[in-house]
């Protein structure tokens, strides 16, 4: 009655494979998609936002009176270059946060329109380091890499002078009150791009 018993295996064979195919074509596709998922939920909880970063940020009036140099960042929640620093920034302002006033300024919002004139802020970000008499010492605009803004700090905090003082990274443009103007093509702050 055993007809072709290779034939019967043969034939089970494709049907074999084709699970089998198929049940690992399964199992990478749940193990791509746990890895997605794991990786997304990880990137968000530590992603900074610049508004957590102004919520946790020193009140202006507090850093003005309580005695500690201050380093204020005038930014808007829609410039690039402020969020490419925001990760970093906040790391450093875990890091420093004992000897210095972290301040967060929104050009977007009125209410800083005096300081946004003092400072004569155009660009985005823009830093200005006060020392504990609340004097300023140095102003710098754009996006400042890690080790720059560290040095920058640690002078600030030793009563030292600021040593990168003329640093101009990229900026985001921003519409001052202090002109009318608009920002040339070839103005740094225009990230290349052609103002009408």
């Amino acid at each position: 009655m055993n007809e072709n018993p290779s034939y019967s295996t043969t034939s089970a064979q494709p049907s074999d494979l084709a699970k089998r195919i198929r049940n690992f074509l399964i199992v990478i596709a749940a193990i791509i998609l746990g890895v997605a998922i794991y990786l997304g939920i990880r990137m968000d909880a530590t992603s900074t936002s610049l508004p957590q970063l102004a919520e946790e940020s020193v009140p202006l009036e507090v850093a003005l009176s309580n005695g500690k140099p201050t380093l204020i960042e005038f930014y808007a929640n829609w410039c690039t270059s402020c969020q490419a620093m925001a990760p970093e920034l906040h790391e450093i302002k875990q890091e420093y946060a004992e000897k210095l006033n972290f301040v967060m300024l929104n050009v977007d919002n009125s209410k800083w329109l005096p300081e946004l004139l003092k400072y004569r802020v155009d660009g985005i970000p823009h830093f200005v380091y006060l020392n504990q008499k609340v004097e300023t010492l140095a102003q710098t605009i754009g996006e400042i890499p890690r080790n720059i803004l560290e040095a920058n700090l640690n002078a600030l905090i030793a009563e030292n002078p600021i040593p990168y003082t003329q640093s101009m990274g990229q900026v985001s443009a921003f519409n001052s009150p202090l002109t009318t103007d608009k920002p040339s093509a070839v103005d740094p702050r225009s990230h290349g791009s052609q103002v009408q």
